[in-house]
């Protein structure tokens, strides 16, 4: 079994697939939902992928997140097939180096901002008082220090988003996979949340792979991806 544990080379991309292809069985066929896909996301570089609703994208990101698994292919996060480990270790892998941000924040409504933080901590075995320490860092560092004991139901939109990317941030994972970050929030803040991203990216050394409808927040976030008729290709600039 593969260990989680083991440590990192330096060198190593944080994401790297391999002619990955997905498919669902539809009746008597089979529905393909993109094939032969490779991508490799480097430390700190944000990749945004974008296309039609239905293309893939978000499937996409759910098999590089260990979420679902590819029919065919191999995806390596951080050097370790993900798809090898047991369930358990899956789990404990992805609360380590991955973090995730969804269009709906998916915060816990009864539990402060600060106590949502803490809960991949908390998970991950980290001791209540560490744990504290850590979510109240990252919520300051994304700007809610004076909201540490506020509910969701107490923030604004663009507030909860931020706590939602505090918690994918707050165990300093190797990558933060994001689905429509922005796709629920005005246009003011979300560039707000867009100018986030990209400084918590140069700060920290953090790769994103971001899914996103907006093409002028992919363009400005960096390498953009476009997803069409099954196959992933480079979107130029301009």
């Amino acid at each position: 079994m593969s260990n989680p544990e083991q440590p990192i080379a330096p060198d190593q991309p944080v994401i790297e697939c391999d002619l990955i292809t997905r498919t669902y069985n539809e009746g008597p066929g089979k529905l393909t939902i993109f094939s032969d896909i490779s991508l490799s996301v480097a430390a700190g570089e944000t990749v945004a992928i974008v296309g039609s609703s239905g293309a893939g994208k978000t499937t996409l990101l759910n098999l590089l997140g260990g979420l679902d698994k590819p029919s065919t292919g191999h995806i390596a996060i951080c050097g370790k097939d993900i798809h090898r480990m047991s369930e358990a270790a899956r789990a404990r892998f992805r609360n380590q180096y991955l973090g995730f941000v969804y269009q709906f924040h998916h915060l816990l409504p009864e539990f402060t901002a600060l106590e949502n933080v803490m809960m991949p901590c908390v998970l991950g075995s980290v001791s209540v008082r560490d744990a504290s320490r850590r979510a109240e860092s990252i919520l300051s560092e994304v700007g809610l220090g004076a909201r540490l004991d506020h509910k969701p139901g107490e923030l604004s939109g663009g507030e909860r988003q931020r706590v939602a990317i505090a918690r994918a941030l707050v165990n300093e994972p190797q990558c933060v996979l994001m689905d429509e970050p922005t796709g629920n929030l005005d246009e003011q803040t979300g560039e707000g949340v867009r100018k986030m991203i990209a400084a918590l990216r140069d700060r920290l050394g953090i790769a994103f792979v971001v899914v996103t409808h907006d093409m002028g927040m992919a363009q400005s976030l960096g390498r953009v991806l476009r997803l069409e008729q099954g196959k992933l290709v480079e979107q130029l600039a301009g």
